[in-house]
């Protein structure tokens, strides 16, 4: 497995070494030296890859994030997702990941919440090499990475079965996807056709609501109140959760689907909120 690492100022310039930051990100600023360890290998595939970046003091937990894009696209380096992310969390001690896994048509979303599970394994056997701690994982994601995060906490044993150990808890942001069943029989986008197929096993087997189990962690499920059918099925998953004995808080925002991801770790009660929620489960 071929490492290499950059030293980089979280401050008003760009990161040295990713894409360019936007204005947004450049907004949520700090002063730590964060080192970064790029395309790091969990599988063969080119996409199975995650970059660290490393706080100048860690503090022991970690953060995963899952990057959305229907399933079919999207990058872990994506600047208005990762960066104030980055800035947020580092500045509180937290190791923060960033992972990209296969895409459709390659690999269909149950494979794609295996390719996360597998890279969840390569952090936490990764993370005391960091100074981190591998049982204080949270997993976040967003979007299609909002449903891959949700589907693997309602069912641990797909996790499980790819070598990781139990995380802390997860953090869902804005997924439609939670009972897809229930999502493929209504009117949809066609994006979920292209992700679910046409068969009602396969929805099934790849649903959080019908895959929850009395395993599942802690999830907060932010949902946009702007959309029509994300929050009603957040509330959906709380419910399968409730009736199980689990945890799952939803949290409504008045953010649009994008602003959701990218509003998240700039400074303000939004990120706040979810800070606490984390450090509730930490």
């Amino acid at each position: 497995m071929r490492r290499f690492a950059a030293v980089l100022l979280l401050a008003g310039s760009a990161l040295a070494g990713t894409v360019p930051q936007d204005d947004s990100a450049a907004a949520a600023t700090n002063d730590l030296q964060v080192r970064v360890e790029r395309d790091l290998a969990y599988g063969p595939d080119p996409l199975q890859r995650l970059d660290v970046y490393l706080p100048g003091t860690v503090r022991g937990p970690i953060l995963l994030m899952v990057h959305g894009g229907g399933w079919a696209f999207g990058d872990k380096r994506a600047a208005a997702m990762i960066l104030p992310k980055v800035r947020y969390w580092t500045a509180r001690g937290f190791v923060v990941v960033s992972t990209n896994y296969r895409m459709l048509p390659e690999a269909a979303p149950l494979e794609q919440a295996g390719d996360v599970a597998r890279a969840l394994a390569l952090v936490q056997r990764d993370a005391h090499g960091w100074g981190a701690d591998p049982a204080r994982v949270v997993l976040m994601g967003h979007s299609a990475g909002a449903h891959l995060v949700a589907l693997l906490s309602a069912d641990p044993a797909l996790a499980r079965a790819q070598g990781a150990q139990p995380w802390r808890g997860t953090v869902s942001l804005d997924s439609a996807a939670m009972d897809v069943p229930a999502l493929m029989r209504a009117r949809h986008l066609p994006l979920y056709d292209r992700a679910f197929g046409s068969d009602p096993a396969g929805w099934r087997s790849a649903s959080p609501v019908q895959r929850f189990t009395s395993e599942a962690p802690p999830i907060l499920a932010v949902c946009s109140s702007l959309r029509r059918d994300s929050c009603p099925r957040a509330e959906e998953l709380r419910a399968t959760a409730a009736r199980l004995g689990r945890p799952v808080q939803v949290q409504g925002v008045a953010k649009t689907h994008a602003q959701v991801d990218h509003d998240l770790g700039l400074p303000g009660p939004y990120s706040d909120s979810v800070d606490r929620w984390i450090s509730s489960i930490l």
